[in-house]
């Protein structure tokens, strides 16, 4: 079993697109990317339709024997059938968003990241390993990135993959596995609480810590003041939709 809690919250005055779903055994966050205004999406839904149809099909397969990848890709594809007959999946605007889990298998967590929504695992001794799909960090002409840019990147080798409408996005996720008994806890973010390290200098063990000791709420209390202390280093939204979750693996004998 895991021990699950996370907190979430829209951007001010926003709809929140970030999704998380959990099982006595497994969790999922979800970030769905925000559309370029005034570009069309060639679909009829809109972004929190796309990740709460996502994390549903995610949620129906996570407990089978598929490994995570399987689980992402199957999830994809389920979703783009579920509107294949309403909305055009070959444009490349159509609504995407990043997908992180960890399930637990035996004395193992799983863990899958696509895009840039990271885990972090903080060691029964004290050390902390990030795993960050930062693809989205890396594409040519530096940032801000045009439309241009980000349309012929994406789900693109050389450029960055999310879940859209390409299944074979979830083979190139980040995944692999740790040892449960080395494991004091784990935390799922969105890019609106990673902000604190990208943006404002605290480490990857301060965020831990805090996760750990205060919970995951605590996090987004943070992020909102350091935003609203210092602004924006680099352009970008002032605020934006804000997950975390942390998660304690339960010994068996509990």
């Amino acid at each position: 079993m895991l021990h699950v809690s996370y907190a979430t919250a829209p951007a001010p005055g926003a709809v929140n697109q970030d999704y998380v779903i959990a099982g006595p055994g497994w969790v999922a966050i979800l970030d769905g990317a925000t559309p370029a205004p005034g570009v069309a999406s060639g679909c009829v839904h809109d972004v929190p339709w796309l990740v709460r149809t996502l994390a549903g099909s995610v949620m129906e397969r996570i407990e089978s024997a598929r490994t995570l990848s399987e689980v992402l890709a199957e999830a994809i594809s389920a979703t783009m059938s579920a509107h294949a007959g309403t909305c055009d999946l070959a444009d490349p605007n159509s609504p995407s968003s990043t997908i992180s889990i960890l399930r637990r298998t035996g004395d193992q967590l799983e863990y899958l990241v696509l895009c840039d929504s990271p885990i972090g695992v903080l060691h029964a001794d004290g050390t902390v390993e990030v795993i960050h799909d930062d693809r989205t960090d890396h594409l040519p002409g530096g940032r801000p990135y045009s439309l241009a840019v980000v349309e012929s990147s994406r789900n693109r080798p050389g450029g960055f993959w999310v879940a859209s409408t390409e299944p074979a996005a979830a083979s190139e996720a980040l995944t692999g596995v740790v040892d449960v008994a080395g494991v004091r806890g784990v935390g799922l973010f969105t890019d609106g609480v990673t902000r604190l390290v990208e943006w404002y200098g605290r480490s990857w063990e301060e965020l831990l810590a805090s996760a750990s000791e205060s919970g995951p709420a605590s996090l987004l209390v943070q992020v909102r003041a350091a935003e609203r202390a210092y602004g924006l280093p680099r352009p970008g939204k002032l605020h934006d939709d804000a997950t975390a979750a942390w998660v304690v693996p339960v010994l068996r004998d509990a």
